[in-house]
């Protein structure tokens, strides 16, 4: 069993180590994960969470690394949660985000870690909301989430983030399109990476276009910008940051961002609350109870409804 407050107090002085054994207890499910969350929640120092998301082939790990060293230059402590497709193998990260962001690995100001989906659909991987509270323990000023490129409709990173980025490309093909599907309308800035490219200001244009097809905005609302940048050579990163910044001085200013961090920490406690209650449902599945009410559901004395609240009362109340 791993000491857990001699493992928060090693996070909070910023040991590489601890911080990863708290991840791994996190994403393992623990026995001790409620110890950790408890130990944990006095620390919060409210990190500024980044999300970073698009199609694959958008430059996502290049734009993250560049931000990291954005963040670092400004003396910014910087952690970052790469989240990687699940290894149809191990279960594990294929950690091509770390291979990419191998320019920070020594520098003790950044820490990054890659976290498997294990087949969560949205993007995020279901442990990600208690990672970013270890990072955020461990003393981190910016938490970058850079989500797999799963697809138009994956949006989940909205719902962890305190400012979305929405990366596209020039020549993607299906770049604009996602706004069928709804991801356009996650984003708090949007960035049309590989600049260079042929199409771009095309992009931009066409990007601004599907923006200004959105709801009204009245005279104070947030006008999300768009920036054009060159992830590779580091071009546009410091616009992009400027933009960041302004957004959580936006929302700072207009009581958002308390807003979004409330309703983020609704979301991950009825998630924990409907988690605990389908593992009680599970249990009783070899229970007398629920046959019986699967019996009588089929034979017609009883409706799936009033079965259901019989079955909560039996879950809720215990034996």
């Amino acid at each position: 069993m791993a000491d857990v407050p001699t493992l928060v107090e090693q996070a909070r002085q910023g040991r590489p180590r601890a911080v990863a054994r708290l991840i791994s207890l996190v994403e393992g499910a623990s026995p001790q994960l409620r110890e950790v969350m408890a130990a944990l929640a006095p620390l919060a120092q409210g990190a500024y969470v980044v999300g970073v998301t698009g199609s694959p082939g958008v430059g996502k790990s290049t734009s993250t690394s560049a931000l990291v060293a954005a963040y670092r230059r400004a003396g910014k402590r910087v952690g970052v949660l790469a989240v990687d497709p699940s290894s149809p193998f191990s279960g594990g990260a294929l950690l091509g985000d770390r291979v990419r962001m191998s320019e920070h690995a020594s520098d003790p100001g950044v820490y990054i870690r890659s976290m498997a989906t294990r087949g969560h659909l949205g993007g995020l991987a279901w442990a990600a909301p208690q990672a970013i509270r270890v990072l955020d323990a461990a003393g981190c000023d910016v938490i970058l989430v850079e989500t797999v490129g799963v697809g138009q409709s994956e949006v989940e990173i909205a719902a962890q983030a305190d400012t979305s980025v929405l990366l596209l490309a020039p020549g993607m093909g299906d770049g604009i399109q996602a706004a069928k599907a709804g991801i356009l309308e996650i984003g708090d800035v949007y960035v049309v990476n590989k600049a260079d490219r042929e199409g771009a200001d095309a992009t931009v244009r066409e990007l601004g276009h599907m923006l200004g097809l959105g709801e009204a905005r009245s005279p104070g609302d947030w006008r999300p910008p768009i920036v054009k940048t060159v992830a590779a050579r580091g071009e546009g990163i410091e616009e992009v940051v400027q933009a960041l910044e302004k957004h959580r001085a936006w929302m700072e200013e207009h009581g958002v961002l308390a807003e979004r961090r409330m309703r983020r920490a609704a979301g991950e406690v009825e998630t924990i609350a409907v988690t605990a209650l389908r593992e009680r449902i599970g249990d009783l599945h070899g229970d007398r109870r629920l046959g019986a009410l699967a019996q009588r559901v089929v034979a017609g004395e009883l409706d799936p409804y009033t079965a259901a609240d019989e079955l909560v009362a039996a879950v809720t109340e215990g034996p």
